[in-house]
């Protein structure tokens, strides 16, 4: 079966490395999602990895911490991120490079983009750490960022919930889940997705993006194979379809 998407972006958080732990990285949390890493490479997937880094540090340890020393330290913390998951691929038998947008040379590439394209065509899982590699920039927005930059066909972001809701499922039994939306929608209606500037540079930049539960890893192989699965966010579909 063919892989409908050849070259994707997978945003991971760095809650969903922790586990029930709730901090730091568990490894029987980590080991499915890279298998089904691995199964979307072994089908000729070329991967992109983002990821967060909220396993490890969240925001401001107090009022008075300066913000942009803050989201300096939260760049560590994605780097941290990065390596473990890389050092788990490498043990299924994958290639992958990480890169950092905050030039750490013993341990990871400079984030370059030719370079970044140049792994990915050989196969190799690239991992992108230190988000934007500047303060006041999410890893969402970090994520899209690298998905235009590495020309990606879409941009897959794994959650905790299986899709788009109108609502918090987790608070609310009548909320709705959407099938389709545009960014659009996500930024006129202040839809907890993403934030406001990564759901600008998606529209404006025609990145579509697939919002799935990474409760089941498996789905991340499903979402690259093309199968109805989460939410599917882009500018194609004006009107809003839910489930």
């Amino acid at each position: 079966m063919e892989p409908k998407y050849h070259r994707v972006l997978l945003k991971l958080s760095g809650e969903a490395l922790a586990g029930p732990k709730k901090t730091g990285l568990d490894t029987a949390t980590m080991l499915p999602i890279c298998k089904s890493i691995q199964k979307c490479v072994n089908a000729g997937v070329q991967m992109g990895i983002v990821v967060g880094g909220g396993n490890f540090w969240r925001g401001r340890s107090s009022e008075n911490m300066d913000r942009t020393r803050a989201d300096h330290i939260g760049m560590l913390a994605t780097t941290m991120n990065a390596l473990a998951v890389a050092d788990m691929l490498e043990s299924l038998g994958l290639e992958v490079r990480v890169q950092t947008a905050i030039s750490m040379q013993q341990i990871a590439e400079p984030y370059i983009r030719n370079r970044a394209i140049s792994h990915l065509k050989k196969g190799r899982v690239v991992i992108f750490g230190c988000g934007t590699g500047s303060p006041f920039f999410s890893t969402d927005t970090a994520a899209t960022l690298r998905a235009v930059e590495i020309e990606a066909d879409i941009l897959l972001k794994a959650t905790m919930v299986d899709g788009v809701y109108d609502k918090d499922p987790h608070k609310y039994d009548d909320a709705v889940r959407y099938s389709r939306l545009t960014f659009s929608d996500v930024l006129g209606s202040a839809l907890q997705v993403m934030d406001s500037t990564a759901a600008s540079m998606c529209r404006d930049n025609k990145m579509p993006m697939l919002v799935f539960d990474l409760n089941r890893p498996e789905n991340i192989y499903d979402a690259v194979m093309g199968e109805d699965i989460g939410t599917v966010v882009s500018e194609v579909d004006p009107i809003a379809t839910e489930v």
